[in-house]
């Protein structure tokens, strides 16, 4: 069979009933057989295994089951119970008895696990070489990196082994391969997706991440995989994300300023990177220069400060024992995280904070960030020759990200004139993965082209509402429209005008005898349509805006001119007897202007 392994298309297989998970695992069987070249995997279930997981959904509801006959990867790292458990390292390598606590909740919405994949040992590099299982190799020139640490995730999706795949993000890793191997990779929300049975690399900054051919499979996974997990001290539930900047019509977009991107000398890597930029502002967004540099010097605490102590101590008592037995690369990082005093620790974490100060303050101006996901690429032996330098430069604008609580979701860009690919990067605020697994799917979607490393047609993009947007909109027509004396109750809550437009021609409008507010009342007959604004706040704001409004107006439901209903002031009709009626000027700002007139 020649499938295409994304998600809407294996669902509407299933659902027609041309396609089994058993004929899937007998295809992925066929297309897994002889000898892996890009050292893809660690270990992987065997074919009884693989055909048990497939049996055991016979009789199930498709419906029921989101990710139901669905193949994935899984960074070995990440426990699957019965297989080991290595972190590409087989001195350290242990059988769990149980999943990890996101595996499990994959297992549970009926994906089916294929095998563990090769990565950069302890999760420790950005580039996929360092590993004794051998340097896993791009899906599209395999003289070239695969990205890291998550290496073999992601070529297993993207060389069509696998629908998604698991792996880990501390510095980048999440990203850079999905960036090298034409794939969306979403760094989550920190603490959205448990830990619980993830080998750490850095336990207070680690984040399970997803690749995906593309953003729509992402978040079909991240519905499923996220949730709070007691058993995981560092687990968060998604908070509701707010305004969806990757829906709208209108959005700001940040992009570094010119004195801060980097290209290493990659002249096709800043032409793509213009490219995306310039896609970005065709989907209706504004570009606003942002000084990097605070992110930059932030990225430069996660290896010379006191997160390199937590790598030690994530592994303490195995390297001690066993130095040797750690990659030369590996073995030189983490060593330097033996000295680092408590005093070291607390003067970080001071800088830390600073720098995070700083850098929210952006997030004022612009509702997204753009930047390239990694500034170049290299060639294996390019790497092996000078393994920390090059590496750093590939985590030049991922370092930054888990340090200062961000989210973000690598797309692909296009290709260089050479066929290898290249990927930017979406960067938002904790909380906002469904804005920006929405703009993913619109960037997507406006580049077309190629699925990974085989040919396949970019499926539609579906209206995946899996997180709750926690906004709610607000129709305003009095004192609180833009540039009014009240209308900084809004805005110091966060609100954001969406509209500006009318009613429904079913209301009456008066001027109350105190001269500084408008009543709006509706009507059986005679009604008209009047000038209103419509704004959006997070719901959490919503409950003490209403209870600031004092009688006799009030907060209800507004019929707008396209059909709609948004809430909205509204007054008690007693109120309005002795009022004036003011409805011949249509609004507000009209009936100012006559009275000053």
């Amino acid at each position: 069979m020649n499938l295409s392994l994304d998600i809407a298309s294996l669902r509407r297989l299933y659902q027609s009933g041309e396609l089994t998970p058993l004929s899937l695992v007998e295809d992925l069987l066929a297309r897994m057989a002889g000898e892996d070249t890009h050292h893809i995997w660690i270990s992987r279930l065997d074919a009884a295994a693989l055909r048990g997981y497939a049996r055991n959904l016979e009789g199930k509801d498709i419906a029921s089951l989101p990710l139901y006959g669905i193949p994935f990867a899984i960074k070995d790292n990440i426990d699957l119970a019965g297989l080991p458990t290595t972190a590409a390292c087989p001195e350290f390598a242990y059988t769990p008895e149980r999943h990890a606590t996101v595996v499990q909740r994959l297992i549970d919405a009926g994906a089916i696990p294929l095998g563990k994949t090769n990565l950069d040992q302890f999760a420790t590099g950005l580039n996929g070489t360092r590993s004794p299982y051998g340097a896993c190799r791009n899906a599209f020139d395999p003289d070239y990196l695969s990205g890291g640490s998550s290496s073999g995730s992601a070529v297993a999706v993207a060389l069509g082994l696998a629908s998604f795949s698991l792996g880990t993000d501390t510095a980048g890793s999440g990203r850079v391969p999905a960036a090298f191997n034409h794939l969306v990779g979403h760094k989550p929300s920190c603490g959205a997706l448990s830990t619980r049975g993830v080998v750490p690399a850095c336990r207070s900054l680690d984040a399970v991440s997803i690749f995906a051919l593309t953003a729509e499979d992402a978040a079909r996974v991240l519905a499923v995989a996220a949730g709070f997990d007691t058993e995981d001290e560092y687990s968060r539930p998604l908070a509701p994300h707010g305004f969806d900047f990757g829906r709208a019509a209108n959005f700001r977009f940040g992009v570094p300023m010119q004195k801060d991107l980097q290209f290493f000398g990659n002249a096709e890597a800043g032409r793509l990177f213009g490219a995306a930029v310039e896609r970005l502002q065709a989907l209706g967004g504004t570009a606003v220069e942002i000084d990097l540099a605070p992110f930059l010097e932030t990225a430069r605490l996660l290896y010379g400060g006191p997160w390199v102590a937590e790598r030690y101590l994530a592994i303490r008592d195995f390297f001690d024992a066993q130095p040797d037995k750690v990659f030369p690369p590996v073995r030189e990082i983490i060593a330097g995280g033996r000295d680092i005093s408590a005093v070291d620790t607390f003067a970080h974490l001071y800088k830390l904070r600073a720098f995070k100060r700083i850098c929210d303050a952006v997030w004022s101006d612009i509702d997204v960030l753009l930047t390239p996901t990694a500034g170049t690429i290299y060639r294996v032996d390019e790497m092996q020759a000078d393994p920390i330098r090059l590496n750093a430069n590939l985590g030049y604008y991922t370092n930054f990200m888990n340090l200062l609580d961000l989210a973000a979701t690598a797309v692909p860009a296009g290709f260089q004139n050479d066929g290898r690919p290249f990927g930017v990067t979406l960067i938002a605020p904790p909380h906002q993965d469904g804005p920006l697994l929405h703009m993913a799917s619109r960037m997507q979607q406006a580049l077309g082209g190629r699925l990974g490393a085989t040919a396949h047609a970019l499926p539609p993009a579906e209206s995946l509402n899996l997180l709750q947007d926690g906004q709610v909109r607000v129709a305003v027509v009095g004192a609180h429209l833009s540039g009014l004396p009240l209308n900084p109750q809004l805005t110091e809550r966060n609100a954001r005008l969406v509209a500006t437009t009318q009613t429904a021609p079913k209301y009456r409008f008066y001027a109350l005898p105190d001269g500084k507010r408008p009543g709006l009342v509706k009507v059986e007959n005679d009604g008209a349509a009047i000038a209103c604004e419509v704004w959006e706040m997070p719901a959490s704001q919503f409950g003490s805006f209403v209870a600031g409004i004092p009688a006799p107006l009030g907060m209800g439901k507004l019929e707008l001119a396209d059909g709609s209903v948004v809430n909205g002031f509204i007054c008690e009709g007693i109120a309005v007897a002795g009022a004036k009626d003011i409805t011949e000027y249509g609004g507000w700002r009209a009936w100012l202007a006559a009275r000053v007139g």
